[in-house]
C-alpha cells in the first residue's frame, strides 16, 4: 500500500512539476500563453506521456530505488534525458521543426531542477528521521554491486593453490620490482604463483613489435606490466602474445577500468568542477572514438593512449584472443588479470561496435540466424558469456546474475524494451514471429534439456516469449513454460499466439513483468 501511495504521489508531483515548468517558460515568450499554448500543446502532451512512461520504467517513482542523493540524481537525470531525446526524435521523424528550442529545453531543464530539489529534500528528510536496520537492509538489496565487490567474488574461482615464495624465480621477481616497486611485485607474485620460470618474459610495452621480437619462439608465461589502455592495436597485440605462448601458457596484464577512471577523475578535482571535467572527458574519450566522423579527431587529441576500457571489454578482448580468464584482482590502481591460452584467436564480430548489433542465435531447424538489437552491453561482451555463467550462474527469471556487461544506458533501454525494436527487422524478414520461444545463444541453448532443445528448434523463435505469460522463476520453469506453449500451439496456433500475446501485455503493463 505504501509503495502504491508513493508512486501515485510521485506521479502527481511529476505531472504538476512538468506542467508548471512548461507554463513558466511559455510566460517568458513575447506573445506568452496566447501565442504558444495552442502551437506547443502537442509537444507538451508527447513529452508528458514519454516523461511518465520512462520515469516509471526507470525507477524514478520506485520507493525502493530512491534511497540516496546519488540515486535521485541518477534516476531523475537519466529518465529526463531519455524522455527529452525520444521527444526530439519524434519531432525529427515527423519534421516538426517549428517548436521553440527555448520552450523544449527550458521545460526539461526547469522540471529536472525542481525534481532534484524535491527529491534531495525527500532524501534529507528520510535520513534525518529514519534509523532502522531493516531499512538499511532494503537499501543494500536494491543497491547495485560495485566493481570491487564483483571482482572480490570472482577472484580465486579458477585460482591455483598458492605456493611458497622460495619456488619462484628470483630474477623474475627482481625485474618486476624494478618496474613497479616491491609492494606491486609482491602482489603480482602472489597472483601468478610458481608458474613463473626461466621461460617467462617480463615486459612493460605497448607495441606488437616488442612481443614478436622476443628471443624465444614460445614462452610459458608473458607478463606485461604496462596498462592495456595505452595499446592502440590491442587485438593485434593480444594475438601476438597468443602466438608466443605454448598451449596452456599464461598472460598477465593490467587495465584501468572505466569505473576506476571515473573514480580517479572525480577525486582529482573539487565538487562541481569534477563533474564538469568528467563531462568533457566523457565526450572526448568515449563519444568521439565511437563515431566514424570524429574518430580521427579523437586520435589527434589523444594519440590513442589512455583509452577508456570497461572490465567487460578487457575480459572480452582476452577471451576473443584465445584466452580463458583464470583470475582477477585489483592491485594498486589497476585491475590485474591472469589468463590462460586455450585456443587460437577467434574471429571478430566486425571491425567496430555500432549502435545496432546482429547477434548469432539458434533459429528454426537449428540454423544460426542474426537477431538484431540495439547494443546494450560493453564491446566484446559476447565473448565472456561462459565466464559470466561460471561466476554468477542464473538469477530468478533466467537472466545472468550481476551481469556487469550491461552499460548504464543499456539497462534503461532494456527496462523499456527499446533495445528490442530492431527485432522487427527479423519479423519482416521471416526469421521470427511475434509470439514464440526465445531465440537463444549457443551457450544458453546448451543449458537446456535435450528434449526441449530438439522440440523448440522445430518452430520459429518469437519476439514475445511465453516467459511473460507464465513468469517462471528459474531455468527449469522456463523450459516447462516453453513446452506448455508449444503443446498449445500445436493444437491451436492462432488462438494460442493471440492468448499469449495479450496475457503477456497484461503482465508487462499491470504486473510489472520483466525479463531481468
Amino acid at each position: 500500500m505504501k509503495v502504491l501511495r508513493f508512486r501515485v504521489i510521485s506521479l502527481a508531483a511529476d505531472i504538476i512539476i512538468l506542467t508548471l515548468s512548461f507554463l513558466v517558460v511559455v510566460s517568458t515568450k513575447p506573445t506568452s500563453f496566447r501565442g504558444y499554448l495552442p502551437s506547443h500543446s502537442l509537444f507538451f502532451i508527447a513529452l508528458a506521456i514519454l516523461w511518465i512512461i520512462i520515469s516509471l520504467a526507470n525507477g524514478k517513482m520506485h520507493r525502493g530505488k530512491i534511497v540516496s542523493f546519488g540515486s535521485v540524481l541518477y534516476r531523475v537525470v537519466s529518465s529526463n534525458v531519455i524522455a527529452l531525446s525520444f521527444t526530439a526524435l519524434l519531432m525529427y521523424i515527423f519534421r516538426e521543426y517549428f517548436y521553440s528550442r527555448t520552450i523544449v529545453l527550458g521545460t526539461a531543464l526547469i522540471a529536472t531542477a525542481l525534481e532534484l530539489l524535491i527529491g534531495w529534500g525527500y532524501i534529507a528528510y528520510k535520513k534525518a528521521t529514519v534509523h532502522n536496520f531493516e531499512e538499511l537492509d532494503k537499501v543494500r538489496l536494491y543497491k547495485k554491486k560495485s566493481e570491487y565487490d564483483l571482482v572480490a567474488k570472482a577472484n580465486g574461482v579458477n585460482k591455483p593453490p598458492s605456493v611458497p615464495d622460495t619456488e619462484i624465480n628470483p630474477q623474475i621477481v627482481s625485474q618486476i620490482e624494478k618496474e613497479c616497486g616491491a609492494d606491486m611485485a609482491k602482489a603480482v607474485i602472489k597472483m601468478t604463483g610458481n608458474k613463473i620460470n626461466d621461460r617467462t618474459a617480463v615486459l612493460s610495452t605497448t607495441t606488437v613489435f616488442n612481443i614478436l621480437s622476443l628471443p624465444r619462439n614460445k614462452y610459458d608465461y608473458i607478463i606485461n606490466l604496462h596498462k592495456i589502455n595505452d595499446i592502440q592495436r590491442l587485438d593485434d597485440f593480444l594475438e601476438a602474445v597468443n602466438s608466443k605462448l605454448d598451449h596452456d601458457g599464461f598472460l598477465f596484464c593490467c587495465v584501468e577500468t572505466k569505473d576506476q577512471r571515473k573514480e580517479r577523475l572525480l577525486k582529482k578535482f573539487p565538487p562541481v568542477i569534477n563533474y564538469i571535467y568528467y563531462f568533457f572527458d566523457f565526450i572526448i574519450k568515449r563519444v568521439l572514438p565511437k563515431l566514424k566522423s570524429t574518430k580521427k579527431l579523437y586520435f589527434i587529441l589523444t594519440r590513442g593512449s589512455n583509452a577508456v576500457i570497461s572490465r567487460a571489454e578487457a575480459l572480452g578482448r582476452l577471451s576473443r584472443a584465445g584466452f580463458k580468464i583464470r583470475q582477477e584482482s585489483f592491485i594498486g590502481k589497476v585491475l590485474c588479470i591472469e589468463a590462460r591460452k586455450f585456443t587460437d584467436p577467434l574471429p571478430k564480430n566486425g571491425e567496430t561496435y555500432g549502435a545496432m548489433i546482429a547477434l548469432p542465435r539458434i533459429g528454426k531447424n537449428g540454423e544460426i540466424i542474426k537477431v538484431y538489437k540495439l547494443r546494450t552491453m560493453h564491446p566484446y561482451s559476447e565473448y565472456i558469456q561462459d565466464y559470466l555463467y561460471e561466476l554468477h550462474a542464473l538469477q530468478e527469471g533466467g537472466k545472468f546474475r550481476d551481469d556487469f556487461r550491461i552499460t548504464t544506458w543499456g539497462a534503461i533501454y532494456r527496462k523499456i524494451w527499446f533495445d528490442e525494436l530492431p527485432m522487427l527487422i527479423n519479423l519482416f524478414r521471416g526469421d521470427m514471429k511475434l509470439v514464440g520461444v526465445r531465440p537463444l545463444s549457443k551457450h544458453y541453448y546448451d543449458l537446456y534439456d535435450k528434449e526441449v532443445q530438439e522440440r523448440r528448434i522445430k518452430y520459429k523463435p518469437g519476439i514475445i516469449p511465453p516467459f511473460y505469460a507464465d513468469m517462471p522463476a528459474d531455468l527449469d520453469g522456463i523450459q516447462a513454460s516453453e513446452m506448455k506453449y508449444l503443446d498449445a500451439y500445436d493444437k491451436h496456433p492462432v488462438r494460442t499466439d493471440f492468448r499469449y500475446f495479450w496475457l503477456s501485455m497484461y503482465n508487462i503493463i499491470f504486473k510489472n513483468a520483466r525479463s531481468r
